[in-house]
């Protein structure tokens, strides 16, 4: 098991919060070491196939849920997953790349893309979120090396600075009115589409809860495990978003909290702490 907590300090660049907050993503290589991911790795997976309750085939299973396995708020069910979710290091290069001190932890989830699991439909994810979507970010680190094939994301650069681009959450109808915007040249050549990303061990991808993006399907012969970190910049207010998805994440991430109201409850713990809150400003 893991013999310290990921603490240690990395260094982000002006030119990578320039990147980010222009593109609405961003990739960093050697977030964590080879070594780190290889030491939490089997926690995460432990705590995943514990939680987990998916046991359908494949072919049984709606497109969501063939597009992957989500088990979320991990850090609360153990401590070496906890150590990782509430990383010094990580939260401090949210808030860096969302230009605050510090962020507040909105909720881990663990996406395992099985073998010939089917794509992930185009989508926003704020649109399920009752806080606003610029003001969120997303840590996407796989917990092995990705090929495209494997289920890689793709992102459409500038959407984060767009808002709501439509109220349809992940289903075939998302992937069906995005990927008409993608073929319409995403409103006018505005937000170019990336190519799918090659991640090594250690490197992880951030993007914002506005930014419009997918996964390919998985054509490989091992699980895309995948462990993904989401913060709120600290201060945030709880807006009053319509909807059933949205009234539901108020309920399980922010249980307490009304529509103007500080976001902040026992799972929402304030991130870094004091002593690491500037490292790398």
């Amino acid at each position: 098991m893991p013999a310290a907590p990921l603490s240690s300090p990395y260094a982000v660049s002006p030119d990578d919060v320039a990147a980010y907050r222009r593109d609405g993503h961003i990739v960093l290589r050697g977030v964590a070491s080879a070594g780190e991911v290889t030491a939490y790795g089997p926690a995460i997976r432990a705590a995943v196939s514990a939680n987990n309750t998916e046991r359908r085939p494949l072919a049984e299973r709606d497109l969501y849920s063939r597009a992957f396995l989500q088990t979320m708020n991990l850090w609360q069910v153990d401590e070496y997953v906890a150590e990782f979710v509430l990383s010094q290091r990580f939260a401090s290069i949210a808030a860096q790349l969302l230009g605050v001190e510090r962020v507040r932890l909105y909720h881990d989830q663990a996406l395992f893309k099985e073998p010939g699991g089917a794509f992930t439909p185009w989508h926003q994810d704020a649109g399920y979120w009752p806080l606003r979507g610029e003001r969120c970010i997303t840590m996407w680190l796989p917990l092995l090396a990705v090929q495209p094939a494997m289920g890689a994301l793709q992102f459409a650069s500038g959407t984060n600075a767009a808002g709501s681009l439509s109220d349809e959450v992940i289903s075939q109808a998302s992937e069906d009115y995005f990927m008409s915007l993608v073929a319409d040249g995403l409103l006018d050549g505005r937000f170019p589409v990336t190519e799918p990303a090659t991640l090594a061990l250690g490197d992880a991808s951030f993007h914002g809860g506005w930014t419009l993006h997918r996964a390919l399907p998985n054509d490989g012969a091992e699980t895309r495990a995948v462990m993904t970190v989401i913060w709120f910049a600290d201060g945030e207010r709880v807006i009053d978003r319509p909807g059933e998805h949205a009234a539901g994440d108020l309920a399980t991430w922010l249980p307490g909290c009304a529509p103007g109201d500080l976001a902040r409850s026992p799972l929402s713990p304030i991130l870094p702490r004091q002593e690491q809150a500037s490292v790398g400003a």
